[in-house]
């Protein structure tokens, strides 16, 4: 299951963390979004030794939504060593697609 941040433990928990973070921009009212959580939660098992994969809702946390620049949902973007590495916009990834995009990053 994907991690909850927020505005208060973003640094700590993605930031800080020693491995790659794929942070899921997420808002209630997205049905896209809603329909990658399942895929994602799955992923944030599979891949928990590589990657760590966190979401965080941008209707409460607006600090770290706008210090992204994050206007569209989904927005995944991969953490490494503290910065943001890449990004994905939009729910048009496979379970497949993510893995390898994932694995990219985490090698």
């Amino acid at each position: 299951m994907a991690l909850n941040v927020d505005d208060t433990n973003f640094s700590h928990e993605v930031l800080a963390a020693d491995r790659p973070v794929l942070v899921d921009f997420w808002a209630e009212w997205c049905a896209p979004c809603l329909a990658m959580a399942p895929t994602l939660d799955e992923l944030a098992v599979t891949l928990a030794n590589s990657v760590k994969i966190v979401k965080l809702d941008v209707a409460n946390n607006p600090g770290v939504t706008s210090q992204y620049n994050v206007r569209n949902m989904p927005t995944l973007i991969v953490f490494k060593n503290g910065a943001p590495v890449d990004m994905k916009v939009g729910a048009g990834q496979s379970r497949v697609q993510l893995i390898k995009w994932l694995e990219s990053h985490a090698a």
